[in-house]
């Protein structure tokens, strides 16, 4: 049949196979292959038209409870010529991928391979956290085991399911202002009460924390030790103690997210407030995805050995596992001293591009922005004046060049301000992203009316 119909005989097998499955051939043992005795529907039903819709519904038919769904800041691939002074990220041209590509090639090869293709421990693989536990105790001085860490898809998670172990409905929490908005959404989204507390040149204002602990129970404060965002102030030692023994007099979780303690370049950074914790009140949250590269959703949560049993509860509920291949490549990567010796270049190279890029910005926008150099982490935080800056953000994104209007900080204290990233940007790209600044401002004043 096939030479006859001059087709390949897998093509005609295929091609009787589908017939077979659809019900117009039937196949009888020690027979032969036969047309079906009874022949499928040949005419459409009628009123077809009617019984399938014309379109898929916009909008479902039930309450899906809208009045508590945020809008959380969206993201897509970055396109190829676009340059991103928005926010600040790692320049994933940077990142070990080579390094760790091999790693998994040596793991799909070795015998114990198959077994990380199952089910694993919700709480991440035991050698990624022993290998972490050990990196922590030298670099930040945490006294932890393995038992005390949760590995999860980066900070956003840990924060989402160290909220949801804590927070009940008309619980009051603590969030800086300005502050991270997704983590301020997320504590909304549970249902959390809101308090914003002022964050100035040294952090987050203790003494206002305390005035809230006075009227109020206090069930939470999220704190952002080093590099806040989006101001990248850092905590000083001073306050952190202070908020400790708040925290200890008024019974409140502090959730540390010290999502950019990598990036610091004046000097050693200040050890994490849950170093210094004796009571049990921080829950310590750091990631990968920064030092790293975004894409590669490793994080970890530190804390108290029952609440990490808590938390690996409500993460098994929502997410039976991580990637147990790339946790084992990771953790051989912190073996083989690939991790800290990336770590080491970044922050060579992100100091040399914040230098260059502060003297950018001084040179070229004098009179227009004003910031302060920042001890670490990926970003300037700079407020703009005489300029209105979400015009100015309009016309940047006209030539490509993509930056924050400042209002996805909901802040009242720091009106037309933004973070401008300079990590993701090397000298040339960082001097043609503020020539478009420049011309949008130029462009800006030379239609704006004259008096």
């Amino acid at each position: 049949m096939a030479n006859t119909i001059n087709v390949h005989r897998k093509t005609l097998q295929m091609a009787l196979d589908e017939l077979v499955s659809q019900g117009w051939l039937e196949i009888i043992p020690r027979k032969g292959t036969f047309v079906s005795r009874e022949i499928p529907e040949l005419q459409p039903v009628k009123n077809l038209s009617v019984a399938i819709a014309s379109r898929y519904p916009a909008k479902t038919n039930f309450s899906i409870g809208e009045t508590n769904i945020f809008s959380f800041p969206q993201s897509d691939f970055q396109r190829s010529n676009d340059l991103i002074l928005a926010e600040g990220f790692p320049d994933i041209r940077l990142a070990p991928m080579n390094h760790l590509s091999r790693e998994i090639r040596v793991i799909e090869k070795g015998r114990t391979f198959r077994k990380y293709l199952h089910y694993g421990n919700p709480q991440g693989t035991v050698y990624l956290r022993e290998t972490l536990s050990k990196f922590l105790a030298e670099t930040r001085a945490l006294k932890i085991s393995a038992g005390n860490i949760i590995i999860i898809r980066g900070a956003q998670m840990a924060l989402y399911i160290a909220a949801q172990v804590l927070i009940n409905p008309g619980d009051h929490v603590i969030v800086g202002d300005p502050g991270y908005v997704t983590a301020t959404l997320t504590l909304q989204r549970i249902g959390a009460v809101i308090n914003r507390v002022r964050v100035d040149d040294n952090g987050i204002m203790v003494d206002e924390i305390e005035k809230l602990c006075k009227q109020k129970k206090i069930r939470l404060a999220y704190i952002i030790s080093h590099h806040h965002h989006p101001t990248t102030v850092t905590l000083s030692a001073e306050r952190r103690i202070r908020l400790l023994n708040l925290a200890h007099r008024y019974n409140f979780a502090i959730i540390e997210d010290d999502y950019d303690y990598d990036f610091h370049y004046t000097s050693s950074p200040i050890v994490p407030m849950a170093s210094l914790d004796q009571h049990g009140n921080v829950i310590y949250i750091g990631t990968l995805s920064k030092t790293l590269a975004p894409a590669i959703r490793i994080g970890f949560m530190i804390a108290p050995k029952n609440f990490i049993d808590e938390s690996v509860a409500m993460r098994r509920s929502i997410d039976f596992q991580g990637d147990s291949i790339l946790e084992i490549a990771i953790a051989e990567l912190y073996k083989n001293g690939i991790v800290q010796n990336h770590i080491k270049k970044a922050v060579k190279i992100y100091r040399q591009r914040r230098d260059n890029f502060c003297d950018l910005l001084q040179r070229k926008l004098d009179g227009y922005v004003s910031f302060k150099i920042p001890d670490g982490g990926l970003s300037v935080w700079a407020q703009f004046k005489k300029v209105n800056l979400e015009k100015i953000t309009k016309l940047a994104a006209k030539r490509k060049l993509i930056l924050f209007d400042g209002r996805i900080y909901h802040t009242k204290f720091s009106s037309n301000a933004t973070r401008l990233g300079f990590s993701s940007l090397n000298f040339s790209e960082q001097e043609e992203a503020l020539d478009i600044l420049v011309k949008c401002i130029e462009d800006l004043h030379s239609h704006s009316p004259r008096k």
